[in-house]
């Protein structure tokens, strides 16, 4: 199914100690049928992986938009011998980029019921595939404690937190973010938490892998079906990466799956970052109140950017491929299109 090059509110991009209360997961009774994950490539057995995202750690919504994703990718990589561990924000927190908390504390919450039918995934890994969700302040959390950031779950895993929770001292070996609920491409790729997340992996010498998965436009959602399938492709992906040595912390490998369509399997294409606005923000004044809301790209005064690349990433996931970019850290502009700025500073002419 084609994906509509429309404007819409995309979820997840607008994205110590034990819990002190149980996350059920109750609304998660109905599971999809169980395949196998892909085998193909190099094998990630062995692998350290440290996953989070920014759609929080909880998967209580009816329609999985709050971790159904992560632990449809905890599930695969697990089954494909790799030890995971999750530290991720422990509320929603869709659209908070690379955002970092630079004081306070932030506190630890080991997850002790899992959502139903994911709860055995990772008995044998030996992390026994731990959950963690992390929130602000010194206290434990509690349903409205505020929640750490996408970012700021990587950046304490990496500097210690893993070490003092499951011995990872020398780990993780990779840090993958997602599976997000929502595709992150084109004018959403810097408000991504989990793009943020993975960049704050590459920021700190991790290679990391940012997961996003398509909608099915009737439904506005991303489905059960899109999550299981994106899930089961990523060991052999993984895998194929580690083969030929493409792990590195030099960029965030983002990948794209579109919505899951019986008889068809996707392809991998190479992309860049579209230009394209995907979501049409609009400020509507009452008072000195702005209202924040969707404008349509279609309607003049909009600031909609057009699409000038030929291999975005948005156009080639809305024709239902998997798509592949690279995503730096750095913000620095390579193209063509600064060289009179270069002769300026350079000449001052």
């Amino acid at each position: 199914m084609k994906l509509k090059n429309r404007y819409f509110a995309v979820p997840a991009v607008l994205g110590a100690g034990a819990l002190v209360f149980s996350l059920t997961g109750a609304a998660d009774a109905a599971q999809p049928q169980a395949s196998a994950p892909s085998t193909a490539g190099s094998s990630i057995a062995g692998m350290k992986i440290l996953l989070s995202n920014d759609d929080s750690m909880q998967m209580a919504r009816p329609d999985g938009s709050d971790g159904r994703g992560l632990y449809e990718v905890r599930r695969a990589l697990c089954a494909a011998g790799a030890d995971v561990v999750v530290m991720a924000p422990w509320q929603f927190m869709s659209g908070a980029g690379t955002s970092a908390t630079g004081g306070g504390a932030l506190t630890v919450s080991q997850r002790t019921v899992l959502p139903a039918g994911f709860e055995n995934d990772c008995a044998g890994a030996p992390s026994k595939g731990v959950v963690f969700g992390v929130c602000k302040g010194a206290a434990p959390c509690t349903p409205t404690t505020p929640s750490a950031t996408p970012a700021d779950t990587v950046r304490l895993g990496v500097r210690g937190g893993l070490a003092a929770k499951v011995g990872w001292t020398n780990g993780p070996d990779l840090v993958v973010t997602g599976a997000n609920s929502g595709p992150n491409v084109a004018s959403v790729t810097n408000d991504s938490g989990t793009l943020g997340a993975a960049i704050a992996g590459i920021d700190n010498g991790k290679p990391a892998i940012a997961l996003s998965a398509g909608f099915d436009m009737a439904a506005f959602k991303v489905t059960e079906k899109t999550y299981r399938a994106f899930a089961d492709f990523l060991p052999g992906f993984v895998g194929d990466l580690k083969k030929r040595n493409l792990l590195t912390d030099k960029y965030v490998t983002s990948v794209n799956y579109p919505n899951a369509v019986d008889g068809v399997t996707p392809k991998p294409v190479w992309t860049e970052i579209g230009t394209e606005t995907v979501v049409a923000t609009k400020y509507t004044l009452t008072g000195d109140t702005f209202t924040i809301g969707m404008g349509d790209c279609a309607a003049p005064g909009t600031f909609c950017r057009p699409e000038e690349k030929r291999n975005a990433d948005w156009t080639a996931l809305n024709n239902g491929n998997i798509t592949v970019a690279a995503v730096t850290s750095d913000r620095t502009y390579t193209g063509l299109a600064d060289k009179r700025l270069e002769v300026f500073v350079r000449t001052g002419f």
